[in-house]
């Protein structure tokens, strides 16, 4: 099942888990923290202090340690977090010998105000460690020039990096920006090319009635069931013509070979046993009195059910599926759902990928009916997909002339 978050336009929308009170830092926050608190450790028990004595102690151990602590609020206050870094070191280079060295936790503080912050905020956090470093290892004294270089190469190389993940993330989401507006404009145009050919059967059934009528003329009973089919075309095609208008785009190429008749409801059977075949056991409900639906709303259910039956395949595993359909008197409802192969909701949810865009055809397609989109994981596990779709007045007019025709 399509694994994705965002919610795209206003008419699609997913459910939304709320969680109880988060902690103030991830479990990413606090191996980071560990790692770079253990490096430090080994740093100040296997290398030598600047007076070339190497004592170990409980107060010095303790005041490395702790000076470790303050990434975990990295992500959320990294100046702070990096000034409560520089405070701590500096205190521990005054307290007890230290190595001349420029630590793991200061390199990951520093690392995270450069990502996070403003140049201006950067520079002044990069001007203030290497100061900061440099005069409390030194104890005041001039530093030789090894460890006078050490520092601000460092700081360099650290900021360098950090601005230069920074660059790559941004070119990502911009890439995948573009990604994500070239699949909504080739859904767009596919939905057009669709409509197009449901527009042009109601006009050539038009067309044909109208011949029809003018060629009975003297029986009134067939030039009236002529006409009725005439007005019923016409204002579906009205309709779906406003529609295609709506969604049509400049530039659109055109289709080397002539396409098939567009799919409906009535083809949900065929979809169904297909999926079967593919491996996913699949169910297949009606609810409610079925009637005919507009071409489109057909074409809308059939696509929504085509999309999440595959993506269902794709990325639930061994699970199985169900198809139900709805007809309620002024709109029609379509649920996709499946199992997710019995794995728990989270590990369901886990699996993921925020990457494709069959969502975006999804809600495309719903939007354009004016209907809602719901999707996400279930509360037993697997996923589901559903649509809900209004049917207008004249819709509900036109289903109820044609199922007592």
């Amino acid at each position: 099942m399509l694994r994705s978050r965002h919610t795209g336009p206003d008419k699609a929308r997913e459910p939304l888990h709320s969680d109880s009170a988060e902690p103030p830092w991830t479990r990413n926050d606090a191996l980071v923290t560990g790692g770079a608190c253990a490096m430090n450790l080994l740093s100040y028990v296997f290398f030598n202090a600047p007076d070339g004595q190497h004592e170990v102690s409980v107060a010095g151990f303790f005041l490395v340690a702790l000076a470790a602590m303050p990434l975990l609020a990295r992500r959320s206050h990294p100046v702070a977090a990096l000034a409560a870094v520089l405070a701590l070191d500096v205190t521990a280079a005054l307290t007890v010998p230290l190595p001349a060295h420029f630590g793991a936790v200061l390199v990951v503080a520093l690392y995270s105000v450069a990502r996070a912050c403003p140049g201006r905020v950067t520079t002044a956090a990069a001007v203030a460690t290497v100061s900061l470093t440099l005069l409390s290892q030194s104890h005041g004294r001039i530093p030789p020039w090894q460890e006078a270089v050490a520092s601000p190469l460092t700081t360099l190389i650290v900021v360098g990096t950090a601005m230069a993940v920074n660059r790559w993330q941004r070119e990502v989401a911009a890439n995948r920006r573009l990604l994500a507006d070239r699949a909504v404009a080739d859904e767009r145009r596919r939905i057009a090319r669709e409509l197009h050919d449901i527009v042009a059967h109601h006009i050539t059934t038009m067309q044909l009635m109208a011949g029809g009528a003018r060629a009975n003329l003297a029986e009134p009973e067939v030039v009236r069931d002529a006409l009725v089919t005439l007005e019923s075309s016409g204002r579906l095609a009205l309709r779906e013509m406003r529609q295609l208008l709506d969604v049509l785009r400049a530039g659109d190429e055109p289709e080397a070979a002539p396409s098939l008749p567009q799919p409906g409801v009535d083809d949900l059977d065929r979809l169904v046993a297909e999926s079967r075949l593919a491996g996913l056991p699949t169910e297949f409900s009606v609810r409610g009195p079925q009637r005919p639906l507009p071409p489109t709303v057909g074409l809308t259910v059939f696509r929504i059910a085509q999309e999440a039956l595959t993506n269902t395949r794709k990325y639930a595993g061994a699970a199985r599926a169900s198809v139900q359909l709805t007809y309620h008197q002024e709109r029609i409802t379509v649920e996709v759902r499946d199992d997710g192969g019995g794995a728990p909701p989270q590990e369901e949810a886990s699996a993921v990928g925020s990457g494709g865009y069959g969502l975006i055809g999804m809600r495309e397609r719903v939007a354009l009916h004016g209907g809602t989109l719901t999707v996400g994981p279930q509360a037993d596990g697997g996923f589901a997909v559903v649509a809900d779709l209004p049917l207008t007045t004249d819709e509900a007019a036109v289903q109820h002339e044609e199922a007592h025709r």
